[in-house]
C-alpha cells in the first residue's frame, strides 16, 4: 500500500514538472493527468502556481495543516490530499470539478470552518481538496434586508460585515466566529438566536449551487426538492454551495448579557433541574445557555461542579429581570450581572474567547487574533426531550469528577420558535419537544495527539458518559447532529438499514429517506461522498419504503 502511494506520488510530480515544460496549453493532452488537465482547461499561469498545491510545493504542509482546524489529526499517519486547490472565482471551481471526475479523484470540499471529523481535509483514497476559503465575499443589502455570502466567509466575518451597516439586522447564526458559513448553513445552525428565529437553515432565502456536471443553479432552477436538501441535509452530499441568500433578521439596538455561576454547594443541582423546565417556556427574546464544569475548591482536592448560566436578552436589563423574577428567581440575576450592549458586541462577550464588550468590533472579524478553542476536541451531541432528574443529574456530575478537567459541556435551551416548524420544513428534524441539546466533547490540546494513553482515557471516558446519559436522552432514533459529525455512529452504507444507524439519528426516518431520493436524481453516480454523505443504492428507495 505504502510503495503504490509512492508511485503514485512519484507519477503525480513527474506530471507537473511535464506539464509546466510545455510551451502552450494547447499542447498538452488533458487526458495525461489532473495537473495538466487544470492548466489546460485554465490557460492561466497564476491559477497553477498560486492556487494550486501538490506534496511537491514546499508550502503544501502547512497549507494543508491550517485547513484542517481539528488539531488532532495533524499528524505524519493522517492521509492527506493528492492535491489542494484554492479558487478564487467560479469557473476555477468548475474546472477543479471537471478534471476531478475525469481522473479519477474523489473531492473534499472545504468552506473555511470547523470539521470535527477532518472529513474534509482527510481520505483513504487519492482526493482533491477544494479549498474554499478565498471565496469569502459577503454583500449586505440592508434595503432588503438580505445578504449574499460565499461559502469561505466565516461566522466572525458576516457578523462584523452586517455591523458596518446596520445595528439594527442581524443573522441567527452561531457563538464561534470561526466556523465557515459554507458547512455551517448546510447542516441547520444554531446559535444564541435559535429560540426567536429558528436555525440559519430556516432564514436562507436562495443559493448558487454548482451540481455534479458543473451547472450553476439557483433555487428557481433547481427546483425545491434540492433546495430543501441543502437546508440542513448537508450540502457536500449534493454539490458546492457556491453562495447563499440570507434573509437579514431584525435586533434592537440595546441588547443585555448576563453571566452567574452557580456550584454545588450554592444549590446547582435544583436550580438546573428548574432550568429544565422553565428556560425552553420563556419569552422567545431570551435565550439561556449553560457551561458546566468541574473543578476544585480553592486550594482544596475537594471537587465541585459549576454551572455558568449565560443569557442573551433582545432588549434591555429592566424588563428582562423583571421576567426572570418572575419565571426564575431561583437563579438569583442581578442588575450588577448584566450589561447592556449591541448586538454584535454580545457575539463578542459569547464568543467563549474572553473578550468583553470593549473588545473592539473588528476583532470577530479577525481570525488571526482568535484562539482556536473548539479545534482539539472529539465531540458530541445530544437532544434531551423530558427533563433529567435530580438523581440523574447527580449521576452526571459524579461522572464530571472522574474526567481530569478536560471535559467540555454547553447545554443551549430550545423552545419558542423552533415550537413552530415542522420536523420536515428542512432536513433539520430537531424541533418541537426539544428542550434543549446538550454538547459534550473532550480536548487535546496538551497531548501530542488523540492517541497517547491520556487521550484513549478521555475518548473511553467520552464513551462512558454517552452510556450513561442514554436514558436521558432522546429515544428512537437518540438523535445526533450532522454539523458535529460523529463517525462513531458508523459509516456503512451498503444497504438502508446500514446507512440509517447513522442517518436517522441525523436527520429521522422521513427526512433520511427523502435526502436519498434527491441524491439519486442529482448525483446518482454518486460523485459526492464522504463516510457519511447521503447514499445512493441500487435500487430505488420509494416514499413508502
Amino acid at each position: 500500500m505504502k510503495i503504490s502511494h509512492l508511485v503514485f506520488l512519484f507519477v503525480l510530480t513527474l506530471s507537473f514538472f511535464v506539464s509546466w515544460g510545455a510551451t502552450s496549453p494547447f499542447d498538452v493532452d488533458d487526458s495525461v493527468d489532473l495537473i495538466s488537465c487544470l492548466k489546460y482547461k485554465t490557460n492561466n499561469v497564476t491559477f497553477i502556481s498560486q492556487l494550486v498545491f501538490t506534496p511537491l510545493n514546499s508550502s503544501f504542509q502547512s497549507i494543508w495543516e491550517a485547513r484542517v482546524n481539528n488539531l488532532r489529526f495533524i499528524k505524519p499517519t493522517t492521509p492527506k490530499p493528492s492535491v489542494i486547490v484554492t479558487p478564487i472565482d467560479e469557473t476555477q471551481i468548475q474546472t477543479t470539478l471537471f478534471c476531478t471526475k475525469r481522473h479519477g479523484y474523489q473531492i473534499r470540499i472545504r468552506s473555511a470552518g470547523h470539521d470535527f471529523e477532518a472529513i474534509s481535509s482527510s481520505a483513504v483514497v487519492p482526493f482533491v481538496m477544494l479549498d474554499l476559503v478565498n471565496m469569502k465575499s459577503i454583500d449586505v443589502d440592508v434595503g432588503n434586508k438580505t445578504a449574499w455570502v460565499q461559502p469561505g466567509a466565516r461566522l466572525g466575518e458576516l457578523y462584523y460585515s452586517i455591523s458596518q451597516k446596520t445595528n439594527t439586522l442581524y443573522f441567527p447564526a452561531g457563538v464561534c466566529p470561526t466556523v465557515g458559513v459554507g458547512g455551517y448553513m448546510g447542516g441547520g445552525g444554531y446559535g444564541n438566536l435559535v429560540r426567536k428565529y429558528g436555525t440559519a437553515a430556516d432564514n436562507v432565502l436562495d443559493v448558487r449551487f454548482m451540481d455534479v456536471n458543473g451547472n450553476i443553479l439557483d433555487r428557481k432552477s433547481m427546483g425545491e426538492d434540492l433546495f430543501w436538501a441543502l437546508r440542513g441535509g448537508g450540502t457536500s452530499s449534493f454539490g458546492i454551495v457556491l453562495a447563499w441568500k440570507l434573509r437579514l433578521v431584525p435586533v434592537p439596538e440595546i441588547v443585555t448579557v448576563f453571566g452567574v455561576n452557580v456550584t454545588l454547594e450554592e444549590n446547582a443541582t435544583d436550580i438546573f433541574y428548574k432550568y429544565q423546565y422553565v428556560a425552553p417556556r420563556l419569552d422567545p427574546d431570551l435565550l439561556i445557555r449553560v457551561r458546566i464544569f468541574g473543578e476544585f475548591i480553592g486550594n482544596t482536592t475537594n471537587k465541585t461542579i459549576r454551572l455558568l448560566f449565560q443569557g442573551l436578552y433582545l432588549g434591555k436589563t429592566d424588563s428582562m429581570l423583571q421576567l426572570l423574577d418572575k419565571s426564575f428567581p431561583e437563579l438569583k440575576v442581578r442588575r450588577e450581572n448584566c450589561e447592556e450592549m449591541s448586538m454584535v458586541q454580545s457575539s463578542i462577550v459569547l464568543a467563549d474567547q474572553g473578550w468583553s464588550s470593549s473588545t473592539p468590533t473588528e476583532a470577530i472579524a479577525n481570525q488571526s487574533a482568535i484562539v482556536r478553542l473548539y479545534w482539539n476536541y472529539k465531540i458530541k451531541l445530544d437532544y434531551v426531550r423530558t427533563p433529567i432528574p435530580k438523581s440523574g443529574l447527580r449521576k452526571i456530575w459524579r461522572k464530571i469528577f472522574e474526567n481530569d478537567q478536560s471535559v467540555m459541556l454547553v447545554v443551549y435551551t430550545f423552545g419558542g420558535k423552533m415550537e413552530e416548524y415542522s420536523e420536515t420544513a428542512i432536513p433539520y428534524p430537531h424541533r418541537a419537544g426539544v428542550l434543549f441539546q446538550l454538547l459534550k466533547g473532550v480536548n487535546f490540546a496538551d497531548q501530542t495527539s488523540d492517541t497517547t494513553p491520556t487521550s484513549l482515557k478521555r475518548i473511553q471516558w467520552l464513551q462512558s458518559l454517552e452510556k450513561l446519559l442514554e436514558p436521558y436522552v432522546s429515544k428512537n432514533p437518540r438523535e445526533a447532529y450532522i454539523n458535529y459529525i460523529d463517525l462513531d455512529l458508523g459509516v456503512g452504507r451498503d444497504t438502508y438499514e446500514e446507512a440509517s444507524v447513522w442517518g436517522e439519528r441525523y436527520w429521522k426516518r422521513e427526512n433520511f429517506k427523502k435526502l436519498i431520493r434527491i441524491k439519486a436524481k442529482v448525483d446518482p453516480e454518486n460523485f459526492f461522498r464522504h463516510p457519511q454523505s447521503i447514499p445512493v443504492f441500487d435500487y430505488p428507495l420509494v416514499a413508502s419504503s
